[in-house]
């Protein structure tokens, strides 16, 4: 096998090429609805928190669930808040048993930079679904992972999912 195939990652282009302005980029999506070709990576929208598929994923499947709200202290959150974003985690878990198969998941919050916060004021949960094998040669010795499909294909599958599954 050569050892000279490229790696197919089309959707990072756009992080790559596009402006950073610095805004934030887990506010507003209450109000993101699907565009014309159907494509939207918000997957469920609760009261007070909703979750989203990661754009830039460490796996595929890779889920964040966030306040509406932008605080980026856990502390922060209201009750209301904290109760929804714990359920909403174990509504991810069920559908991604579902829909993907995992052997297994991380969850968790990197509270601040030192912690590994890309974006560090509007606190989320990220929730990966994890395979046997999945930390392979690739991401140890070329710092690249490979997802074998669409995210936005992901997107849909996971709301086709939860739907069937959690029912809200």
């Amino acid at each position: 096998m050569s050892s000279n195939r490229p790696l197919w990652a089309p959707w990072r282009i756009e992080f790559i090429r596009g402006d950073k302005d610095g805004s934030c980029f887990l506010c507003g999506n209450e109000q993101n609805n699907p565009d014309a070709a159907g494509n939207s990576l918000v997957v469920y929208r609760g009261k007070t928190c909703y979750v989203i598929v990661n754009r830039f994923p460490y796996n595929s499947g890779h889920l964040m669930a966030a306040p509406y709200r932008h605080t980026g202290d856990i502390e922060d959150l209201t009750a209301a808040e904290r109760y929804e974003l714990m359920d909403l985690c174990i509504d991810c878990k069920k559908v991604l048993k579902t829909a993907l198969s995992p052997d297994a998941f991380n969850v968790g919050f990197n509270l601040g930079h030192a912690a590994g916060a890309g974006l560090e004021d509007h606190l989320h949960l990220h929730i990966v679904p994890r395979w046997n094998g999945d930390t392979n040669f690739m991401p140890v010795l070329a710092d690249t992972r490979c997802v074998p499909e669409a995210i936005e294909a992901t997107a849909e599958l996971l709301r086709k999912t939860w739907e069937k599954e959690i029912g809200k």
